[in-house]
């Protein structure tokens, strides 16, 4: 698939792949803002440390998810070439790595986790609730995995249409299971926070099964080379590895240091906490869009690069942050007019609405910023120069914790101040990202 620059083609082009990216995305965020709204309802505990058990599940599974990120980039980069042979090649060998790495996570959360919960978690009942989340939630990463791999493979070959059918499976199984695990229906057991568990692992693994069943029977697999596992090939592994290893790593600190944000507010208290959990599910339905175009972004530039287009590069990412403020000034809007209503979704507690306010307002106006910073970003990581993105990360997370532990753990802010950390990262991951593709050797990655 190639891009005119015709603007009008331009932007057809970026939705055609974007829109089902964010459909997925958006029905994948539903699965946690359901565990949210249900829990709000059941307590502060077990909302706060549906929070922290959450945020360390992805801490851990976005070292899958960054390592698909380099395959779906070399991907990428090969159907631009029309080496179609070689997009199997890469999925099999990313997808053995996955199953083994997913073995090593689930035995070291499973016999770290209480450890270092305890650690770090000042409350014993929050600490409690969270393992309890947290152990059952764990099993998912197998599923997880598998199915982030096969999505890797769809947002490479831009046959996004897929993630939509995906979502919608496993959101609707999502949404029934937690009604029924979490408040016992059915004849089920009342589960709690475990229920909201049980019931994000079932989903992983209705979705791994809806992808490889979908695979079989719709996809070429003979083009992609999918129909045979091949031998493994050392220097095949290395170059994977060589492009994945840097998005592992900074996807692992950059969740890492949004649970260290979490851990620094739990101090602050459990109300604290529990706002902080709902802004946090909040933001996650007006970034879907964010993530959406990023990784369409990033997954262009890698096709485009590939074709040998280089000149379509620059118009594709800044009309894809057009597009993006396009689509969220009018929600933003609303939702920084009538905030009290939105915070009702997720809980009943007229405090934790009046409270929760002022910093929601906070979260959405950091989206000046959020929009080209996260576009422009994963722009770098589309070039192949995945080590120069693990760089702007490092520099940002250094720049954002030093905020933290400056206004939460010295000054005790409110928590409105907290969340201006938001500004911190995301200015200046945006303009180290827009120094890079000034000044950068991009135009001439090999990968």
């Amino acid at each position: 698939m190639s891009l005119s620059l015709n603007n009008k083609e331009n932007y057809r082009r970026i939705w055609y792949v974007a829109y089902p990216i964010l459909i997925s995305v958006m029905m994948e965020q539903i699965v946690g803002i359901t565990d949210t709204a249900f829990l709000g309802r059941v307590g502060e505990i077990e909302l706060g440390a549906s929070a922290l058990g959450g945020v360390f599940y992805i801490s851990v599974f976005v070292i899958g998810m960054g390592f698909c990120q380099g395959s779906q980039i070399l991907m990428g980069r090969r159907n631009g070439e029309k080496k179609f042979e070689q997009i199997g090649v890469i999925f099999y060998h990313s997808l053995a790595f996955l199953i083994l790495l997913g073995l090593f996570v689930f035995f070291v959360v499973l016999f770290l986790a209480p450890i270092l919960l305890r650690i770090i978690i000042a409350t014993p009942q929050m600490c409690k609730a969270t393992y309890v989340y947290l152990q059952w939630r764990i099993f998912g990463v197998f599923f997880a995995y598998v199915a982030i791999m096969f999505r890797a493979f769809y947002v490479a070959i831009t046959e996004t249409k897929t993630l939509t059918l995906n979502s919608l499976v496993m959101v609707g199984s999502n949404i029934l299971l937690d009604y029924i695990l979490i408040f016992g229906k059915m004849g089920a057991p009342a589960m709690g926070i475990a229920g909201a568990a049980i019931a994000s692992v079932i989903s992983e693994f209705i979705s791994m099964t809806f992808f490889i069943i979908y695979t079989k029977c719709r996809i070429d697999t003979h083009k992609y080379a999918l129909s045979f596992c091949p031998h493994f090939v050392l220097n095949v592994f290395k170059n994977i590895l060589g492009v994945s290893v840097w998005t592992m790593i900074q996807d692992f600190l950059s969740v890492s240091t949004w649970f260290f944000f979490f851990l620094t507010v739990e101090h602050l208290g459990d109300r604290e906490l529990a706002i902080s959990n709902i802004i946090r599910n909040v933001s996650s339905v007006t970034y879907m869009t964010v993530s959406a175009l990023s990784m369409t972004a990033s997954t262009l530039v890698s096709n485009l690069i590939g074709e040998g287009k280089i000149y379509k590069v620059l118009p594709t990412i800044y009309n894809s942050i057009k597009m993006g403020y396009f689509i969220l000034v009018l929600p933003c809007l609303l939702a920084a007019i009538f905030p009290e209503y939105v915070i009702r979704v997720f809980t009943s507690d007229e405090s934790l609405v009046r409270d929760g306010c002022v910093s929601l307002l906070v979260m959405f106006s950091s989206y000046i910023i959020t929009v080209p910073s996260q576009i422009i970003f994963r722009a770098v990581s589309g070039t192949g120069d995945t080590r120069k993105a693990f760089h702007i990360e490092i520099i940002s997370l250094l720049a954002y914790m030093l905020y933290i532990c400056i206004v939460i753990l010295y000054l005790n802010v409110s928590l409105p101040l907290c969340w201006c950390a938001e500004y911190i990262y995301q200015g200046v991951v945006l303009i180290c990202s827009m120094v890079y593709f000034k000044y950068g050797t991009w135009r001439n990655r090999r990968i």
